[in-house]
């Protein structure tokens, strides 16, 4: 698995630096079709599933809800940390290690932004694999749909593919590693609770965007390209009315 991961880096590598290279050049949506049905099976969970989900979760007291955000924030840094570091970001990797710890311990597991409250900031952005393959020069390759986990290109995948062999700590000690105090479960359900956090917080922009696309799954697909790009260029740029920036799976981080 490690081998064939290294081959498609290399071929991402050669074939897609001028894509990186050149902002508004059009990612190519090479599996349209195949896109387009994963893109109607995800939507027809999402309203039979998620969406309810959410719904009833936006429901919880507001410090139930804050608390939640901030515990899977907090664990979104594992991933952040290394890639701060692997952008030459050590400044950044420095702080998001302190405000792990900090609110980790303090802050009980991350319920509580202590942090903040110390001076460690929370304008940090999340960064993932994909992130740093694009910062290195690596084009997005073609746009995929991913079976829940929604948009993602080639480059993006590979990049959660890199977390699932090693580079997300969370997962190694839940899911890769047998350990007396975690279980797979743990991993799954934070990951379950980030995606719905994330989908409560966004559900007027995503009925909003459905409403007044004359085709949704372009809307979704343009917005998501424009996304990971501003992320890349660790921009500020608003682009549209999304409460939460987190694209990554139901995951992603």
């Amino acid at each position: 698995m490690k081998k064939i991961l290294v081959i498609i880096l290399m071929n991402l590598m050669i074939g897609g630096i001028a894509i990186a290279g050149t902002e508004t050049k059009e990612v190519k949506d090479c599996f349209e079709g195949v896109n387009r049905a994963t893109f109607a099976f995800n939507q027809g969970l999402d309203k039979t599933i998620f969406e309810p989900i959410a719904k009833g979760y936006r429901k919880l007291p507001s410090p139930i809800r804050t608390g939640t955000g901030n515990v899977v924030s907090n664990l979104s840094n594992l991933v952040t940390i290394p890639n701060n570091i692997l952008q030459g970001d050590l400044k950044t990797a420095g702080i998001n290690t302190a405000r792990l710890a900090v609110n980790t311990t303090l802050g009980i597991l991350g319920i509580f932004d202590i942090a903040q409250q110390m001076g460690f900031v929370k304008d940090y952005k999340k960064e993932d694999y994909g992130q740093t393959l694009g910062t290195w020069g690596v084009g997005e390759g073609c746009y995929l749909v991913l079976p829940i986990l929604g948009p993602s290109t080639v480059r993006d995948t590979v990049g959660s593919v890199t977390s699932l062999l090693g580079g997300d700590p969370w997962y190694n000690v839940t899911v890769k590693n047998d350990t007396q105090y975690f279980k797979d479960s743990d991993y799954y359900i934070s990951r379950g609770t980030n995606g719905i956090d994330f989908r409560a917080k966004n559900i007027e922009s995503f009925d909003n965007l459905e409403e007044n696309s004359l085709d949704f799954y372009a809307s979704v697909r343009s917005l998501f390209l424009q996304d990971r790009r501003q992320k890349i260029l660790n921009s500020n740029k608003i682009i549209d009315t999304q409460d939460d920036s987190d694209w990554d799976e139901i995951q992603s981080n």
